[in-house]
């Protein structure tokens, strides 16, 4: 498996700075939060794109995701939405990442139905762009069941999960039902660490409660060899100590689970 840390842990951090955690401490790759607060979002033009793709390849680490805030699943008309989503693809496109993060955001029963018929849209855009739409587990859709209904549906290669480790698990899904149910959908995997249901503050990797080594050890028992992506929500939790000292931590943290796991991190 590949190892990523994504950039929520970093807010506001310059595209140097954070390809210099990834150099300093062993990262293949970095998940860039595609929000207009940030350094990389939809709203850069090509040259700007043309410099960070440049700057990833010349520090020899990979995009591994642009996580985006669409919702596909949430009320109102189909075509803003889709646009949102299309403005993603398209600056994945452009920086050389192979997925897109989207979010569920059902509110209404019919939630599964609209989403699947967006993702759908979306995944013709996608596939001309050579980027597959990833579904969070996530929100109203939390669990690998949920997201399976949707993805189901929609039956297209261009589109798949994105498993939020700790979602799945506040679910009350266990990691071998969660990927018995993404299995054929899965595109990466995030990971994180919180104290638990009533406190999920951010924490080093194997600080917390959440299953890390069973989900390792499940991904590598199926010989699945993607992206693991450190989600460290500093963003949402301003006292939460600052990630760049725990980088190598948890770096140390996966690469062990993975040995011990019977992997070595690519």
């Amino acid at each position: 498996m590949k190892l990523a840390f994504s950039t929520l842990g970093v807010p506001g951090l310059p595209v140097a700075d954070v390809l210099g955690l990834a150099t300093t401490y062993g990262y293949h790759g970095v998940e860039l939060r595609a929000h207009p607060e940030e350094p990389v979002h939809p709203g850069l033009g090509l040259a700007e794109r043309a410099d960070v793709a440049a700057a990833f390849k010349a520090a020899g680490v990979a995009v591994a995701g642009v996580a985006g805030y669409a919702r596909v699943a949430a009320p109102g008309e189909d075509a803003a939405v889709v646009e949102e989503v299309r403005g993603l693809v398209e600056l994945a496109r452009d920086l050389g990442a192979p997925f897109v993060r989207v979010f569920p955001g059902g509110e209404e029963a019919d939630a599964d139905e609209v989403a699947a018929r967006r993702l759908g849209v979306i995944a013709e855009h996608a596939a001309d762009a050579g980027v597959r739409v990833l579904m969070e587990t996530h929100d109203s859709h939390r669990t690998g069941a949920d997201a399976a209904r949707v993805l189901g549906a929609v039956g297209h290669l261009h589109t798949g999960a994105l498993w939020d480790l700790l979602h799945t698990w506040l679910g009350g899904e266990d990691v071998a039902e969660t990927l018995a149910a993404l299995g054929p959908y899965l595109g990466y995997v995030q990971v994180k660490d919180v104290a638990g249901v009533d406190d999920t503050t951010p924490l080093a990797l194997g600080d917390g409660v959440l299953p890390l080594a069973e989900c390792v050890d499940a991904l590598t028992r199926q010989g699945w060899d993607g992206w693991l992506c450190w989600e460290y929500e500093k963003r949402w939790y301003e006292g939460a100590a600052p990630l760049p000292q725990l980088l190598g931590r948890g770096r140390e943290f996966l690469a062990r689970l993975l040995s011990e796991a019977g992997q070595s991190p690519r």
